[in-house]
Formats: structure tokens, C-alpha cells, sequence
């Protein structure tokens, strides 16, 4: 279990009244009711990053998706006041996590971290992957490898109990993924290891995994060189050899790191999350029931009602300008509140009740769980087909599925800006 009290994060608590730390014990422990307390005092307040970096925190449906889809908004820290390497805060991050110099630059080059033309460049490479036809495509396999691990379930029940993130939750994603990408099956629970310690906040337990990950891609990298097949990671090595001003071995890693990370990690908990609101929401869990055709609006109502990310990354305002008639410098740090966005009242009508017919069938997405604009969570589509697939699969295998404990007894990990289950005990007859 992550310990916040340890990490060298912790020591900003409370270092400046009137400007919450998103480290803050009261906004991990109930994001939904802190960070609705910020939304209630305005659509811009002013707070701290989790390295004491002030941001302005923005806290409303609308100014949300008007900061993602602004382009005057950068995610390089280039924009930064007095940006040297030494102020970077993407720099300072990974220095206090004790993360190696040298691997700094894979994170540090991420597509969910570039801006263009660098992010549209490497988005274009790997978009193919997830167009709407690949994905309707890929969608027999998902429900095969749903059946099959649901199958296997009792196997792991002990005292009638399963806990369904170690043998559902995660195994689907992370296999769909892998086999999207190229990632071997016996390579597969070590990633599922070194993910859990990347998110850690933890420097002991990153500053190893980290680069034991960019390791293995390397080595695999070499190894599907010579014996080509027709997934991502084959396409990735075709298109370095071809041209490498189109991709360089640095992208080609920190691609694959990106996406069987955000592939698995995030879709896994929304699949806990959605499963435990489910089973403590019995009308909106008979309603599914009695219309299968409720599966997409639903997984729509969950992302946003329980969605696993709070938070976006830090953006940096590249010229004066202002929000919701807030003035922000060139140069300041502004992080999105999803969770807030998603909770907010001038949106939505009641929005702390769980409504699976919420979403009007066939309309553009209501929510920003996902994200918005230009970094619109690329495998959305992906996660959300798996999140139909798993609710629906689960129900059909499992029709009298009950939690194993209380709703209450529910261990979380307690991470700033996610809402992530340890374990979910259930009883599946």
C-alpha cells in the first residue's frame, strides 16, 4: 500500500494557507467533496502541485474544456517563469523521485507530454491502431479473452471470495494491449508490477522500475527486429528503419512505455470502480440488466461519475491571457480539476447520483474523463469498448454477483488525482 506520508512530496503540505496542495490528506481521501468545495469558490482558484509548483487550479465544466482545447495552453514547462532546467518542474519531479538523468529524457518526451509539432507527429504514428474499424475489429478477441478469464475465476475464489482486479480487472486490459503492441505474455506480469510501483509516488520503488522498463523495451525492440510481425511495435521499427527523422530510438521506447501503461493501468480501474458503483447501486445495476443496450451510455455515466483520473497534467500559458476573466501570465502553471468538471452543477442535474441513462444514446460525449482536445485520451474508444465488454461479460457470467464486504470496508490506494481500488472482494453466486 502507498504510504503519502513518506514520499518527499509530502513535506509541502501545508506550506502556503489559502492555496491547497493536491498532496492535500482531505483531497486524496475524498477528491469528490475537496475538490467540489474548490469548484464552489470559483472556476479558477489558486493552489500548489504536488512539488509546491503554484498553479491555478481550474474547477468547472465549461473553463475545463475551454483550458484543454486552447492551444494558447502548452504542456512543456519551456513556458515556465525563469524555465531553466534546474526550475523545470517535470525536471524537479523526476529528480525528487531519484530517477537516473539518463532515463529522465523518456519521460520527459512523452506524447502525453509534447506539444505539436512533436505530439501530432508521434499521434499520427500510432493513431492507426485505434481507429474506430480497428477497434470494432478487435472486439471479438476482447470478448474471448473476457470469457476466458471469467471462466477461471472460481478457480481463484478463496472462501468463495475472488478479488476481481487481480484476475479480471487487470489481466483484460494489459492482454488486450499487450497483443496490441507486441508485448510477449510471459513479459506481461512484470509489467503489471513495475506499473504499480511507477505510480507509487515511492522513490525506492521507481527509481528501479523505471529503468528496468526502458531496458526491456530496448531488448525487445531488438529482438522483434529480427522476426517482424504485424503488430504496433513491428510498425514502429519499420517506420524508424525507414526514415528515422520520423521516429528516433528515444520516441520508439518511450511510445510503447506510454501506451501499454495508459493501455492497461486506468481502463483496469475504471473496470474496479464501475463494478463496485454497479454493486452498490442495485437499481442502476437491474436497470442494465433489463436493457443490454444501456452498456455504452453507462460506461459513459461511470467514467464521469467514477472515472480514475482527477486530474490532468500541468499546462503552461503561453502568452497573458485570462479564464473565466481570471488574468494568467505567460508563463503559469493551470491544472484541470476533472473530477470537479465532472461533478459540477451548472452541467449537470444532480450530479452525485449515479444515472446510467444519463447520456443520450449516439450524442457527443458529455463528460472529460477522458479528457478533452488536442491530448484527448487516445485509446478512449479502446477503453470504452473493454468497459462494455467486462460489465456485460461479467453480469452474463456472473448474473448474482454481490460484494464480498461492505461498501465501506473498500480498501483504496490513496494517490492524489485518481480514484483507484485496491482490491475488490466478490462473491460471485
Amino acid at each position: 500500500m502507498t504510504d503519502l506520508a513518506s514520499s518527499p512530496f509530502s513535506e509541502h503540505i501545508g506550506k502556503h494557507p489559502g492555496e491547497p496542495n493536491v498532496m492535500e490528506p482531505a483531497l486524496v481521501a475524498d477528491p469528490f467533496t475537496g475538490y467540489g468545495e474548490l469548484r464552489e469558490q470559483g472556476p479558477v482558484v489558486r493552489g500548489r502541485f504536488v512539488d509546491d509548483t503554484p498553479v491555478w487550479f481550474i474547477t468547472r465544466f465549461e473553463e475545463v474544456r475551454e483550458v484543454l482545447r486552447d492551444q494558447r495552453f502548452a504542456n512543456s514547462p519551456s513556458f515556465a517563469r525563469g524555465a531553466t532546467e534546474a526550475d523545470n518542474p517535470t525536471r524537479r519531479l523526476m529528480d525528487m523521485m531519484g530517477l537516473p538523468e539518463h532515463y529522465q529524457v523518456y519521460l520527459a518526451g512523452s506524447i502525453l507530454t509534447l506539444d505539436p509539432p512533436d505530439h501530432t507527429r508521434l499521434r499520427r504514428l500510432v493513431s492507426r491502431a485505434f481507429t474506430a474499424r480497428k477497434i470494432t475489429d478487435l472486439r471479438p478477441r476482447v470478448e474471448a479473452i473476457a470469457d476466458e478469464l471469467l471462466r477461471r475465476l472460481p478457480e481463484h475464489a478463496e472462501d468463495g471470495v475472488v478479488d476481481l482486479i487481480a484476475h479480471f480487472a487487470y489481466p483484460l486490459p494489459i492482454t488486450v494491449i499487450c497483443e496490441l503492441v507486441g508485448i510477449p505474455e510471459a513479459d506481461r506480469p512484470q509489467w503489471r508490477d513495475w506499473s504499480s510501483r511507477l505510480i507509487s509516488l515511492q522513490p525506492d520503488m521507481l527509481k528501479d522500475a523505471f529503468p528496468a522498463m526502458v531496458e526491456h523495451i530496448h531488448e525487445l525492440i531488438r529482438q522483434r527486429r529480427a522476426a517482424l510481425g504485424d503488430d504496433l511495435l513491428s510498425e514502429l521499427i519499420r517506420t524508424h528503419d525507414d526514415d528515422g527523422s520520423r521516429l528516433s530510438d528515444v520516441e520508439m521506447v518511450t511510445l510503447v512505455l506510454t501506451l501499454v501503461l495508459a493501455g492497461h493501468e486506468t481502463t483496469a480501474h475504471l473496470i474496479t470502480n464501475g463494478t463496485a458503483a454497479l454493486l452498490t447501486h442495485p437499481d442502476q445495476l437491474q436497470l442494465l440488466k433489463s436493457d443490454p443496450g444501456l452498456f455504452p451510455r453507462a460506461v459513459h455515466e461511470l467514467m464521469r461519475w467514477c472515472g480514475p483520473v482527477h486530474l490532468t497534467q500541468l499546462r503552461y500559458a503561453t502568452e497573458d491571457t485570462e479564464v473565466a476573466g481570471v488574468p494568467i501570465a505567460k508563463g503559469e502553471a493551470v491544472l484541470a480539476l476533472l473530477v470537479a468538471a465532472n461533478y459540477d452543477p451548472r452541467h449537470y442535474t444532480d450530479p452525485t447520483r449515479l444515472d446510467l441513462t444519463r447520456h443520450p444514446a449516439g450524442r457527443a460525449e458529455d463528460h472529460v474523463g477522458f479528457g478533452h482536445g488536442m491530448h484527448y485520451c487516445l485509446g478512449a474508444s479502446l477503453a470504452r469498448q473493454e468497459g462494455e465488454v467486462a460489465f456485460g461479460k461479467l453480469l452474463a457470467h456472473y448474473p448474482d454477483v454481490s460484494l464480498a464486504v461492505a461498501p465501506e470496508d473498500l480498501q483504496r490506494v490513496p494517490l492524489p488525482g485518481s480514484w483507484r481500488l485496491a482490491t475488490l472482494p466478490l462473491r460471485l453466486t
